[in-house]
């Protein structure tokens, strides 16, 4: 039946996800950054679906400090099965689209969901178990400390910034889920649709745009980080890279990709505006912490600024932020100065 058979672009599109599948075997598919003081290039851990590549030795090396294992591609049997399992749903998403069957790629989309939320599940139980299981014995011990990388997104471990991220294989994966779920909503509805008026063409490419648009909000959306407390004693300024010793004057910077810089004075803010290291289009929000009260991280927009000599500030910014001016009265009553605005002290104009 007629009925049963996959439109022409649909087709070319479940065999060009088919195709694309293959080419994942020789990329890397997800990687994991690391950034620290004593390594300002960086370091990256990349992984492939049968090896693991980037500045291995380095990590494996600062791994064995802290008593985390080291890691060798002949220690996980995902390495093993997975180039057959991506093969796998290679041939099955050509054949889908050659023998031109609604059903066939209706389950195809399942499976291939399946398998996508079993192997992020089973990459966050391989983070947990390489993150809390750590040899007493190691060089350093911090009480209590686990290391798990984050699945998605940024996490700071002691004076490593680590932000894990899908490589190009990875992306490859999540552009062909949306393009079956996509492709597989569109034949539904129109399938109904044909049930009701067999004589009319329909058209549902508005339907397809708008589902892949609602799974790619819903993606970028777990993606979306907040100001994290800063921890005095043990987070670093990222412009000065001095350990930060006084929270009142504290800030961060959120990018849009969910990154935090963490700083220890208003100085070290504006100085590593100035320095162009962040363009002004990928910072999301920058965050103050208010003097009074419970030292609260808020936007920048909303705090009231006082500069003062009076206040030493770590690096000698001298400036604290409040979040109500009745706070900031009574603060100048002991640190004489005068009152200012961010838009006075800031580098640039967004």
């Amino acid at each position: 039946m007629k009925d049963n058979r996959l439109t022409g672009w649909v087709r070319a599109i479940v065999i060009l996800c088919g195709l694309a599948l293959f080419a994942v075997l020789f990329v890397p598919m997800w990687q994991i950054q690391l950034s620290a003081p004593q390594y300002p290039e960086g370091l990256v851990l990349l992984i492939y679906p049968n090896a693991l590549g980037g500045n291995i030795d380095i990590i494996n090396g600062l791994n064995h400090y802290i008593g985390m294992r080291t890691l060798h591609a002949n220690d996980f049997i995902e390495f093993t099965i997975l180039p057959y399992i991506i093969g796998f749903f290679g041939c099955i998403t050509i054949l889908t689209g050659l023998l031109n069957r609604k059903k066939l790629l209706t389950v195809l989309t399942i499976l291939f969901i399946a398998f996508a939320v079993v192997a992020m599940v089973d990459f966050w139980r391989w983070e947990y178990n390489y993150g809390h299981d750590l040899n007493p014995e190691a060089a350093i011990v911090v009480p209590g400390m686990a290391y798990q990388p984050p699945l998605i997104g940024y996490k700071q471990l002691l004076n490593f910034g680590a932000y894990s991220i899908p490589d190009i294989g990875g992306w490859i994966f999540i552009v062909v889920a949306l393009s079956l779920t996509s492709t597989s909503v569109f034949e539904i509805i129109k399938t109904k649709k044909l049930k009701k008026v067999k004589s009319t063409a329909i058209n549902n490419k508005p339907a397809t745009v708008l589902v892949s648009a609602f799974v790619m909000s819903m993606l970028l959306t777990s993606c979306k980080a907040d100001p994290e407390p800063l921890r005095v004693g043990k987070d670093n300024c990222d412009f000065c890279k001095m350990t930060i010793s006084d929270v009142r004057f504290g800030a961060e910077i959120v990018t849009d990709k969910g990154k935090l810089y963490k700083f220890d004075d208003m100085h070290c803010v504006l100085s590593y505006l100035k320095s162009n290291v962040l363009e002004p289009r990928e910072i999301k929000e920058i965050y103050l912490t208010d003097f009074s009260g419970s030292h609260e991280l808020k936007k920048v927009s909303e705090m009231f600024l006082l500069k003062s000599e009076d206040l030493r500030s770590p690096m000698n910014g001298n400036i604290a932020a409040f979040g109500n001016k009745d706070s900031l009265s009574k603060v100048m009553a002991v640190y004489k100065g005068e009152e200012t605005a961010w838009a006075d002290v800031k580098p640039f104009h967004p």
